[in-house]
């Protein structure tokens, strides 16, 4: 009997739980500040726009931390960008000129680009490559959880308490981050530490796309697309249908989410991505139709269940199939791509849908955000099959510490 190669290890651990306080400091900001710097006077045009910012400062640092990772250790990368949004986050309540604020923005999105890529990197290099599918998808988890709890949770914060009290919370759960990220032994490919900068020409392109992972990461982009829907109109959707603890969606989607993951992971690991994705999707489409036909609780909590089986494992069953197929040397950029496929994914849908909003009712706004998921669907299921990702024909590199 072949042993599996140990995943659970003490840094690995580790990583996963400062990635899950990372993403909650962060995503705590993504639905309050809107209603926040409307608050204080920005115009509809502003709102828009502190999305859009964002979203360009996050992509257009990811080619270079991608190029770094190419050659440097991973811890100090790791530590720049956790300390960049701690930094960050206690910045806004400081000033209220919306200019000022849009800045901040800014930058804050390139602290974002930065840690994401940093991160994801350093966890594949951590993952067993025989393991690659369940390893990426616990760390994926980390993500998700963060993604679908956080935004609940600052939404209660701003509106029970105060943006200043948010922003303690936020900046408490990112310290805790930054300690725990830099308690990580890190470990990093043989074929990257053997790498000298001499050696490489960096390349803008080069090192913001990965051809060999082309094709998920468009399926990120779509999946992320239809989710910004809700990210942007949930809470205007239950207040318009009068449904009391819209939470429940969030919550109902983390549990189904934690208990189908590891499941996926395991089927990736052993069938590929192909029938994983077949599936997920088509649930993400059924949550979300469901979101959109719900008057009451129970309603919501049936959609926050398809949708948290849903969207919670193809995010990142999407991930690994990029970082599977994406030589060791490359997965920094391959992940650079992942992660700005999905901030630009949520980024153009708060534009469009928010142009939209205007003329069509909320609920219809998701019926026409599950299309774009349905189209993953369709993609999947008309590309021929280039073999099953299987493990006994995959050989692991060997990894330094740092």
């Amino acid at each position: 009997m072949i042993q599996k190669e140990r995943l659970w290890t003490k840094s690995y651990v580790l990583l996963i739980l400062g990635n899950l306080f990372t993403f909650m400091s962060f995503q705590m900001l993504i639905p309050t500040l809107p209603p926040y710097i409307k608050s204080i006077g920005a115009s509809g045009f502003e709102i828009g726009l502190m999305t859009a910012l964002f979203s360009v400062g996050a992509i257009v640092i990811r080619p270079f931390i991608g190029f770094m990772l190419e050659y440097k250790a991973r811890k100090m990368l790791v530590l720049i960008g956790a300390l960049g949004l701690l930094f960050m986050t206690f910045l806004y309540p400081l000033t209220n000129i919306i200019f000022v604020l849009l800045a901040f923005r800014l930058v804050h999105g390139v602290a974002w680009g930065w840690s994401t890529t940093a991160n994801g990197t350093a966890s594949v290099d951590l993952i067993p490559t025989s393991r690659i599918g369940e390893g990426t998808g616990y760390y994926g988890l980390s993500i998700t959880l963060g993604m679908i709890i956080a935004p609940s949770l600052g939404l209660v914060l701003f509106e029970k308490a105060s943006f200043d009290i948010l922003i303690y919370v936020s900046g408490f759960l990112g310290f805790i981050a930054v300690i725990l990220l830099g308690i990580v032994r890190y470990q990093m490919p043989v074929s990257v530490a053997n790498v000298k900068k001499e050696e490489l020409k960096f390349s803008y392109s080069a090192s913001l796309i990965e051809k060999s992972c082309l094709f998920p990461a468009f399926l990120t982009f779509l999946v992320a697309f239809g989710y910004g829907s809700i990210v942007s109109f949930i809470v205007i959707f239950g207040n318009e249908r009068g449904i009391e603890n819209i939470f429940i969606f969030y919550l109902v989607n983390a549990i189904f989410a934690t208990v189908a993951r590891p499941i996926t992971g395991k089927l990736f690991d052993t069938k590929g991505p192909r029938g994983i994705v077949l599936v997920c999707s088509l649930l993400t489409v059924a949550g979300l139709w469901m979101l959109s036909l719900s008057h009451n609780s129970i309603h919501i909590a049936i959609a926050g269940a398809l949708f948290g089986m849903g969207y919670g494992s193809i995010l990142p069953t999407l991930q690994s199939w990029a970082l599977f197929i994406t030589p060791p040397r490359r997965r920094g950029i391959a992940n650079g791509m992942s992660f700005s496929s999905i901030d630009l994914g949520i980024g153009l849908s708060g534009l469009v849908f928010g142009l939209l909003a205007s003329f069509l009712e909320i609920a219809t706004l998701f019926q026409i955000s599950s299309f774009f998921v349905l189209m993953v669907f369709v993609l999947v299921l008309i590309k021929p099959k280039q073999g099953q990702l299987r493990n006994k024909n995959r050989v692991s590199e060997q990894r330094l510490s740092s």
